[in-house]
């Protein structure tokens, strides 16, 4: 009954939460951006140097080694 007596009231409501909602998708966009930006340095490091791995087989007791070696940086 409120809302047929003040319809701005409600619209004024859907405004606040479109704002609201725009605020949390913008906060989202600059933690995505934050993330890829992580991403991307631990990549170059990466790709500038080897990187080993050392397991051991939990099965036989042998020793795993594995080497993944960059010969580029990633460009952007």
């Amino acid at each position: 009954m409120a809302e047929k007596d003040n319809p701005s009231a409600a619209e004024e409501e859907k405004t606040l939460n479109i704002e609201r909602i725009k605020r949390r998708l913008n906060m989202l966009d600059q933690r995505l951006d934050n993330i890829d930006s992580m991403v991307t340095a631990v990549a170059e490091r990466v790709m500038e140097q080897p990187l080993n791995f050392s397991l051991t087989c939990p099965h036989c007791g042998k020793n795993i080694e594995i080497t993944i070696l960059g010969s580029q940086k990633p460009t952007t």
